[in-house]
């Protein structure tokens, strides 16, 4: 389908639109992009709830877990370059990491959530980069590797980024910059530098009163001692919504949870993905490294999500048991949505890549109506 720019923001604007005087919406923008070209640039409302400062096109705002689709194509890039197969041992690079019977799992089985390591016993704070690597090297998995997978809520960018460190010799997050986000001219950060802080939106906990969604996964989260609760506690911090405004969260490089950016710029870097790794004249990714994108490595129920959920290397997909598509209806679509609604993804099959951010959560552990009825519009365009 090739998407026609009029078309696309007569059908778009008006429900974009809906989505404040409708759905409640505080802050947001939509950023759409079809063979390495934007289509549609959407921003509107307020960075705060006081509403005196207006979104603007260079807002930049949290974006959750959103991030964990930059920090695997980081490592992606890592091994593309070093020719690393996605079935050599976590432990060949990282020695440390083969304690308590981890020596086997493979890096298919580490970025496709399947190594049993989305929690740890140890008590470690989320601000402590070596005591959480320390915890990781020394945790026995939750499940046998590679027979199940669940959801690493905030250990999957601690383990993202050791493997970085351990093969390019340097974090993750300057990786990102140096490889990604300048070349590119990306707004995207992971780790906000105290000079940009003035640009970021305020970003809010879902209102009371909602139904949160699923109805299971929320009644566990809030139960001490489940695996879900587990998770989303390892490690432990930075669990309050406010406590990610602070000067001193924006600035950490959390790799799970901390992307910061505008939705223009990661529709742009998913733009890169939908393009066959190609965007402006220059290469970033090969076509077998877009395949590992595409192909998905474990489907079926989650064990931490409790729903059906489907990952390739690092990105989430569309599991084919499930009725509800959150990337559209291609089956080569890859992305990664962030906590209370924000959203990206990239379809190859039509060059297409799109990205939602927003300042006012919703508690939904997927993307929710807000941006799912922008993305069946688009593809229902004729």
């Amino acid at each position: 389908m090739l998407l026609d720019r009029t078309q696309l923001r007569e059908r778009l604007a008006p429900l974009f639109e809906e989505n404040f005087s409708r759905f409640g919406e505080l802050g947001a923008a939509v950023s759409v992009w079809q063979r390495g070209e934007p289509v549609l640039e959407l921003h509107g409302g307020f960075r705060d709830a006081h509403r005196k400062t207006p979104w603007s096109a260079d807002t930049l705002v949290l974006f959750w877990s959103a991030s964990k689709g930059l920090g695997s194509a980081c490592l992606l890039h890592v091994l593309q370059e070093r020719n690393i197969d996605l079935a050599r041992r976590v432990a060949e690079f990282w020695p440390e990491f083969a304690h308590g019977g981890k020596d086997k799992i493979t890096l298919a089985q580490l970025l496709s959530h399947q190594a049993g390591l989305s929690a740890f016993e140890a008590r470690v704070d989320v601000l402590d980069y070596p005591a959480v690597i320390r915890a990781l090297e020394q945790q026995v998995p939750l499940w046998p590797p590679g027979t199940a997978h669940g959801y690493h809520a905030r250990t999957f960018g601690f383990l993202l980024d050791e493997l970085v460190r351990r093969i390019a010799g340097t974090t993750l997050s300057d990786y990102w910059r140096r490889q990604f986000a300048e070349p590119l001219g990306l707004d995207l950060w992971i780790g906000l530098p105290e000079a940009e802080h003035y640009r970021a939106a305020t970003i809010y906990a879902a209102r009371i009163g909602q139904s949160p969604s699923p109805a299971e996964f929320y009644r566990d989260l809030a139960t001490p001692g489940t695996l879900v609760r587990k998770t989303f506690t390892s490690p432990a911090g930075l669990h309050a919504v406010s406590a990610m405004n602070t000067a001193a969260a924006r600035s950490m490089p959390l790799v799970s949870f901390g992307g910061i950016g505008s939705a223009s710029s990661l529709a742009k870097f998913y733009a890169v993905l939908a393009n066959g790794g190609e965007l402006a004249g220059r290469r970033y990714f090969t076509g077998g490294t877009i395949e590992k994108m595409t192909s998905p490595l474990t489907t079926g129920i989650d064990r931490v999500f409790r729903i059906a959920t489907a990952f390739s290397a690092g990105f989430m997909k569309d599991p084919p048991e499930s009725s509800s598509r959150i990337f559209g209806p291609s089956p080569l679509a890859f992305g990664h949505p962030g906590a209370g609604g924000s959203h990206a993804f990239a379809d190859p099959a039509n060059g297409i890549s799109l990205a939602y951010v927003m300042n006012q959560m919703e508690q939904s552990v997927l993307p929710n109506e807000k941006s799912l009825r922008l993305v069946d519009a688009l593809y229902a365009l004729p």
